[in-house]
């Protein structure tokens, strides 16, 4: 068995420092990040709609942990999850009927995807203020 010298070059492997990942494979992991988080999101949903049947002083207490920072932070992560799962959905609709495959296309498609679902979220959560009056 031949030993390899430590002087000598041996290639690298790409790694995160250099390979920029592509905004197609960033949102397809993104899609499957949020398809996660929405099964928590849903638990809380139905835990607020729980508490809305149970009493009114257990729905005002689980109405406090929403209204928090952290449960607003929560919520907001929750609106923006289900948007960009959604919209990762319809792009994904849309590749299965053959189009917007070409490279360039599918990169529109995703950044597309990344912004509206931005735009999306602030809308329906300023909507949701201006609603309550708050």
């Amino acid at each position: 068995m031949s030993k390899i010298p430590a002087t000598q070059a041996r290639p690298l492997s790409p790694h995160l420092t250099i390979y920029k990942p592509p905004i197609t494979m960033t949102t397809s992991i993104l899609h499957r990040i949020t398809g996660g988080a929405l099964y928590v999101g849903t638990l809380l949903v139905a835990w607020w709609l729980i508490a809305a049947a149970t009493s009114e002083s257990y729905f005002d207490f689980v109405n406090w942990i929403f209204g928090t920072w952290i449960g607003r932070l929560v919520l907001f992560g929750y609106t923006w999850a289900l948007m960009l799962h959604m919209l990762g959905g319809i792009r994904h609709l849309v590749w299965d009927m053959g189009a917007g495959l070409e490279k360039h296309t599918a990169s529109k498609i995703a950044w597309a995807t990344v912004v509206v679902s931005v735009v999306l979220t602030l809308a329906i959560w300023i909507i949701g203020y201006m609603v309550r009056g708050a």
